[in-house]
């Protein structure tokens, strides 16, 4: 790899890292911010799935951005916006001032510092033959965030409680800023059109594609077991007799054997058919939680779980984004993966919302897992029909 790349994948890493690791400790937030403000979880996950909703939403607004002005301003006005939400998630004293911060900020902070832009930078730089690892190798880097952050996370709500932990993860967001200028060096902004497509027509011919359609509708899936798992695990934990630690070094496990996964599934999409790693992943998934469901919740099956459904985590991002690279070409992935991130999305609204909206009618998130295994195997068969040929060779 050469240094320059090696330079943009480090800083790549790291944005994603702190992007999706900050929000990803939300989960352990849910127990003792309810408590603190007498609010329901449903009150507290709805907030957590219009984030994810929002995030979606301004996802593809974000990549056309990125295309059209280049990804640097678009990250530095993300990384202010998620600083700015997570300070006022400290002060919230209502669900609505908690949906603001948490909810709008924090999600449109994501949406514009999130895969669909870093990889876009990164997608640019490398050919076909090695963008699925170098994709992989990025994404993967990202979850160094996801492993690190949840045990500091709960410890520091040990010392300092829950609003201490929130100043810190700013803080630490707020180094989004700095990486974004090293991310984005000279050569790797907004490069010349592909044919003389322009972005339109991009987005009306990826529209027409049956496989582009098909994996939009997949990632929805992918989507809602995360934020499900996610938002909710932690509190899962806690109420089958499990201690508060237990959820964090739950997140965190499946944050370490994630860039496992994530780096696995980039090196092997280089090698065979992305479609058919992608429905494996799947189906793997329902696979791993209807075992888990099965056995008692012991400390051997929670590490055991973290651990299958890490490898399994974000490995899909390389080959979903490599997809969508391979197909309809590098120039406009960062719209065109922008808008397949946006179903993504809607899915975690529902994983967000539904676990928690469950839990208050049921008092138990039993239902909530089984949909999430019968989303699971709806995902496995969706993918088996995509076509991955390229629909042009590159300029």
């Amino acid at each position: 790899m050469r240094p320059i790349l090696v330079v943009v994948a480090s800083a790549g890493a790291l944005i994603l890292s702190l992007s999706m690791g900050v929000r990803q400790t939300f989960g352990l937030l849910l127990e003792p911010m309810t408590l603190a403000r007498d609010w329901s979880r449903s009150e507290f996950a709805i907030a957590i799935a219009v984030q994810n909703l929002l995030w979606g939403l301004f996802t593809p607004v974000a990549g056309a951005l990125a295309d059209r002005f280049g990804t640097l301003r678009v990250l530095l006005a993300g990384g202010c916006i998620y600083v700015l939400g997570i300070l006022l998630m400290a002060v919230s004293a209502s669900p609505f001032a908690f949906m603001l911060s948490a909810g709008l900020l924090v999600g449109l902070g994501v949406s514009a510092t999130g895969f669909p832009l870093v990889l876009a930078v990164v997608g640019r730089m490398v050919d076909e033959r090695h963008r699925s690892l170098a994709l992989g190798v990025v994404a993967a880097g990202g979850s160094f965030g996801q492993f690190i952050l949840p045990p500091v996370v709960q410890a520091t709500m040990q010392a300092f409680d829950w609003p201490g932990a929130l100043v810190a993860l700013a803080t630490a967001s707020a180094l989004i800023v700095p990486l974004a200028f090293i991310l984005i060096r000279p050569g790797t902004g907004v490069p010349g059109t592909m044919g003389g497509q322009s972005l339109r027509q991009a987005v009306a011919e990826a529209s027409g594609h049956s496989g582009y359609r098909l994996l939009t509708a997949g990632f929805f899936v992918c989507g809602f077991h995360v934020a499900f798992v996610a938002t909710h695990l932690p509190a899962y934990l806690t109420a089958c007799g499990m201690s508060p630690m237990a959820g964090a070094w739950a997140l965190a496990g499946i944050g370490l054997f994630n860039i496992l996964g994530t780096l696995t599934a980039g090196a092997l999409g280089g090698r065979l058919s992305k479609k058919y790693l992608l429905s494996a992943i799947y189906g793997l998934r329902a696979l791993v939680i209807v075992i888990f469901l099965a056995l008692p919740v012991t400390e051997i099956t929670v590490t055991a779980f973290a651990a299958a459904f890490g490898l399994l985590w974000l490995s899909t991002v390389p080959l979903t984004s490599g997809i969508v690279a391979q197909v309809f070409g590098p120039r406009y992935v960062a719209t065109l993966f922008g808008i397949v991130m946006m179903s993504h999305q809607v899915g975690a609204f529902f994983g967000a919302w539904l676990g928690g909206y469950i839990y208050d009618a049921t008092g138990g998130y039993t239902g909530s897992w089984l949909v999430a295994v019968g989303l699971g195997f709806f995902a496995m068969l969706i993918h088996l029909p995509i076509r991955e040929a390229p629909l042009r060779q590159p300029a």
